[in-house]
């Protein structure tokens, strides 16, 4: 299992250098990036609210937490593609016990984690089935940009349709989906 994190944290390491290029933003964000708190735990997968957010129950017992996939951007949930996309990663992890490597938060409070089903990369999966962007910053393509890349010449999921839209494109013409 190590390996498999190790792979994923080389893969994010080269990412965030090509993307943090700036002085300025290696001095601010690196610490942020490269807590010694970073948690692993394995847990299981109770709630799929998208196909980039989801909630688990921590084998060792507390509560449900609400956990955010580092490194991909899947459609907002009321978006084209969204139901699809949160559907796939509810087939694939509802009810699973899921590995789980919590990094950092993101601006809304949820940690950002990696997640693995056996040796298998969710993020990874979830671009290469094409249910989600690998997510970018600046000129960085993202840290899954050869899963896009299949996802994309197969026309596989969100990528068959010409005029896919990404997430946050959708949002800043749209805003937030209403929850219903």
């Amino acid at each position: 299992m190590s390996s498999l994190f190790e792979q994923l944290l080389r893969r994010r390491a080269l990412s965030f250098a090509v993307a943090m290029a700036g002085a300025l933003m290696v001095v601010f964000a690196w610490p942020a990036l490269t807590q010694a708190d970073d948690l692993i735990y394995t847990a299981r997968v109770s709630h799929v609210f998208d196909g980039d957010t989801l909630w688990v129950r921590p084998s060792d017992g507390g509560r449900t937490r609400k956990l955010r996939i580092e490194g991909i951007d899947a459609p907002e949930i009321c978006q084209e593609g969204g139901v699809a996309a949160r559907d796939a990663l509810r087939q694939r992890l509802s009810g699973q016990t899921v590995t789980v490597h919590e990094h950092r938060r993101d601006t809304y409070g949820r940690p950002l984690v990696d997640v693995a089903l056996g040796d298998e990369d969710i993020a990874a999966w979830m671009v290469r089935q094409g249910w989600a962007w690998s997510y970018r910053w600046h000129n960085d393509p993202g840290p899954f940009a050869p899963e896009e890349a299949v996802a994309r010449s197969r026309k596989r999921g969100i990528f068959g349709e010409a005029a896919a839209e990404e997430p946050r494109d959708f949002r800043r013409r749209h805003g937030p989906c209403q929850r219903g």
